[in-house]
């Protein structure tokens, strides 16, 4: 879609894509991302677009909030607050499976196995 700059250098891309085709969900479907040049797909932009589109972080002009704390003045300078603050991170993509309810919160610890039956021989 557009060039992700700092400065006057690209350090990534923001892109759009369409899935034509699929055997295992419904097929022509699109979504939005940020390939970032240095990590690959911006993890923290994910969270960022989500956490925005569920009305957990509020984006008032340039400026996101998360519970009346300032991420950043543009989109670009909060993706650098979340990767710097990975608490907040883990908290914002916990309460976006919340509201998604995608599988477990982030903050549940797994349970403990029961004994296999190999070791009861």
């Amino acid at each position: 879609i557009q060039a992700i700059k700092a400065g006057n250098d690209v350090i990534g891309n923001r892109t759009r894509v369409k899935v034509k085709k699929n055997k295992v969900a419904p097929p022509f479907t699109e979504c939005e991302f940020d390939i970032m040049y240095n990590e690959g797909i911006s993890r923290t932009g994910d969270v960022l677009d989500l956490a925005t589109n569920y009305n957990i972080v509020d984006k008032r002009g340039a400026y996101f909030r998360y519970n009346e704390m300032l991420l950043g003045q543009g989109r670009e300078n909060a993706k650098v607050f979340l990767a710097e603050n990975p608490t907040i991170l883990a908290d914002l993509e916990r309460r976006i499976r919340g509201e998604a309810k995608l599988g477990h919160a982030a903050t549940e610890s797994p349970t403990e196995e029961s004994p296999s039956s190999e070791e009861e021989f």
